[in-house]
């Protein structure tokens, strides 16, 4: 198994190159749903780490991938900017997810 990612910025792509991870940077909706596609369709690849920035592009389509799909496994990462999310972003997706509030 592999880990792919997909990058709105060269930097994060530089530091997990360095680690030994593929990637690609997209900046476009079309770019990135078309990279999560190609990403997902890989057998090989086991884990896709995403940007946070670029998730929000396409919430939807990256909701649908993790909710409807047992690998890959999609991770969203902090760019050098942070995390841009609320703080109770863990709850809100628990309760998209499943539809329990806690």
């Amino acid at each position: 198994m592999k880990i792919f990612l997909i990058s709105d910025n060269i930097d994060t792509q530089i530091g997990m190159r360095l680690a030994g991870i593929e990637g690609v940077v997209v900046h476009e909706r079309e770019d990135f749903k078309r990279a999560l596609q190609d990403a997902a369709a890989d057998a090989e690849t086991g884990i896709i780490l995403i940007t946070v920035k670029l998730s929000q592009l396409a919430p939807e389509y990256v909701a649908e991938i993790k909710l409807n799909r047992r690998l890959p496994l999609i991770v969203e990462i902090p760019d050098r900017h942070g995390m841009g999310k609320s703080d109770d972003f863990i709850t809100k997706y628990v309760r998209e997810a499943i539809g329990l509030k806690i």
